[in-house]
């Protein structure tokens, strides 16, 4: 008997030997997983170095260069591009679902402390300015100004509230429900609503069109544009609150409170209602030309300029496959928009909170 066992004893040594270096061979990476997995960590790398040069500058109270957050965008897009690549050839490495809701497949969980430290440089550099004028209830304003213009424009009710909703939520879209805020990325946009000079001139113009309107309407509101308007003059529009949360609207979105009834039916999802009035500041010509299809959801773009711009704001922004569409309907775009649903998430809650109130 122990001749026996120490001859099977020896035999299974013998096949783990033989079986370890086959083993090995079969999980060792493809040349394709190599270069994805090298792909990554370079990207990474490279998010890590322009974090810690912006922090080390700020500290330093070093001048910053022009456009000082576009580095950090463009980094952060390359770490997220790059990962995604990397799950694409290899599936097991995606991980644990994450606080930011990345879909896992293209984004790390563990690197979660470097998108805090870039949120927090993106406070720093996009701080107001000392002569910004805040106001006390910016999340109010804004639904105060949206129902008011919805009420101008016919609406009433549910869909008055719905207007106030969604404009809450581009409030966190374009800048987490920061009221005043500077742009690290651009030269152009500033303020709550993220408006360029000529925008803010066209709101203000729609505005005074309908302000009678809106006295009848809410005497309340009027009355505090009084206000508002007398404390900007002789300011840039963009940095008062009030002001640049009124114009933006008008400029961009007011006309197209009369289409909320419908855009309510075919997108019951107030997630989904937020994301189309983003994508009205996105790419507002094809998306005025979707609604008015009749066929939103398939309604499908495919020019360049559409599609690059969709990228420049995060949609089909990250990794090959994603970068490689030429075309989309309305419905993967909204799909797409995953990048937005913790702000828009962030707005139905302080919308609750005011309403609540």
């Amino acid at each position: 008997m122990g001749s026996r066992r120490l001859a099977a004893v020896a035999f299974a040594a013998v096949a783990f030997f033989v079986a370890a270096p086959a083993i090995a061979q079969k999980a060792a990476p493809t040349p394709q997983q190599s270069d994805a997995l090298a792909a990554y960590e370079r990207a990474l790398g490279d998010f890590k170095s322009i974090l810690a040069e912006r922090r080390r500058q700020i500290e330093a109270k070093e001048p910053l260069p022009n456009l000082p957050g576009q580095a950090l965008y463009l980094a952060r897009v390359a770490v997220i591009s790059a990962y995604k690549d990397l799950t694409d050839v290899m599936p097991a490495r995606i991980g644990r679902p994450n606080k930011f809701e990345i879909p896992p497949a293209y984004f790390d969980a563990e690197i979660e402390p470097l998108i805090d430290e870039y949120g927090r440089l993106f406070d720093l550099m996009e701080a107001p300015p000392a002569s910004a004028q805040n106001s006390p209830t910016p999340f109010k304003d804004v639904v105060d100004l949206a129902v008011a213009i919805a009420g101008a424009k016919g609406l009433a009710g549910e869909h008055a509230e719905a207007a106030g909703r969604i404009s809450l939520g581009l409030f966190f879209a374009e800048t987490n429900g920061k009221q005043n805020v500077r742009n690290a990325r651009s030269n152009t946009y500033m303020g709550s609503f993220q408006t360029g000079p000529s925008e803010d001139r066209s709101g203000r113009r729609k505005w005074e069109a309908i302000k009678s309107d809106i006295a009848a309407i809410d005497p309340h509101v009027s009355a505090r544009d009084d206000k508002e308007q007398a404390r900007a003059r002789g300011t840039d529009h963009r940095f008062n609150h009030w002001t640049n949360v009124r114009n933006g609207l008008m400029n961009a979105h007011a006309d197209l409170f009369r289409d909320i009834p419908e855009i309510v039916k075919t997108l019951p999802d107030p997630i989904d209602q937020m994301k189309l009035f983003e994508l009205i500041q996105i790419v507002p010509t094809p998306t005025r030309s979707a609604l008015k299809s009749g066929d939103l959801l398939n309604y499908r773009v495919s020019s360049p300029t559409v599609m690059k711009h969709l990228r420049n704001n995060s949609i089909f922004a990250f990794g090959r496959a994603d970068r490689a569409k030429t075309s989309a309907s309305y419905r993967e775009i909204l799909a797409a928009m995953w990048l937005f649903n913790r702000k828009f998430d962030k707005a139905m809650a302080k919308y609750a909170e005011i309403r609540a109130r």
